[in-house]
């Protein structure tokens, strides 16, 4: 098989100069969506985010669209993706943020380490997330986390869950996503969700990665277990 490249699939440069345009609003600092919208393959490139996956990765569930999407009640296209993103978002900001004020790892050096990268990375998606959608934006639920913030253990095994519901909620939508730049901001969010599960995983004497190759999972399976943890008070 010939090995692949950018300028393979990439003729006009679109896909780069978008790529550009989106590496140079991140370095001035920009923290809204803004530039995935003025970066969306400048020219009009006609491949969307999963068709190029879908190109690159045939016959495999990457590359399946339109399937597994989140529910209507999120908005259309990639603005429901989007705001089911910051659901999860939501849900794993409020966790972490309130088992810090719970001081859930007082005493424990290497968790103390985690739970503030977590609530910083987490609270910052929250944050990116909602200045793209501005009045799009779904509200924030009402959260209970019970023992899951007050309890160590079960804090620790919770995040671990979480954050790999994550890694699994981004990946599935991947083929589902219409704009590269969109499919690039949601692509630099799952890579930090995924360092997460690592570091937790790595502190439980659990996998970094259980597998090789992590599988996308439906709108319909991620948000089933969501409410299956009771967390969600409405």
């Amino acid at each position: 098989m010939d090995q692949l490249d950018l300028h393979s699939i990439d003729a006009d440069g679109a896909i780069a100069e978008a790529h550009a345009a989106a590496e140079e609003a991140l370095d001035s600092g920009h923290t809204r969506i803004s530039f995935l919208r003025k970066g969306a393959l400048a020219g009009g490139a006609a491949l969307s985010g999963g068709a190029i996956l879908g190109a690159l990765l045939p016959g495999t569930a990457l590359a399946a669209s339109q399937k597994g999407r989140p529910p209507a009640s999120f908005g259309k296209g990639d603005v429901g993706i989007l705001n089911y993103a910051l659901t999860l978002e939501y849900l794993e900001s409020s966790f972490y943020n309130a088992a810090a004020k719970n001081n859930i790892a007082q005493g424990d050096k290497q968790l103390t380490a985690i739970l503030k990268t977590t609530v910083k990375d987490e609270n910052a998606h929250v944050k990116f997330l909602k200045a793209g959608l501005k009045s799009a934006a779904v509200k924030e639920p009402k959260f209970n986390f019970g023992k899951a913030v007050t309890d160590k253990a079960t804090f620790v095994a919770t995040a671990y869950v979480l954050e790999n519901t994550g890694v699994h909620a981004y990946l599935g939508q991947a083929g589902n996503i219409v704009t590269p730049a969109y499919l690039l901001a949601a692509a630099s969010i799952v890579t930090v969700e995924a360092r997460h599960s690592g570091a937790i995983g790595l502190y439980l004497g659990q996998p970094i990665a259980p597998t090789p190759f992590d599988t996308g999972w439906t709108a319909a399976k991620v948000l089933a277990a969501v409410k299956g943890t009771g967390f969600i008070q409405s």
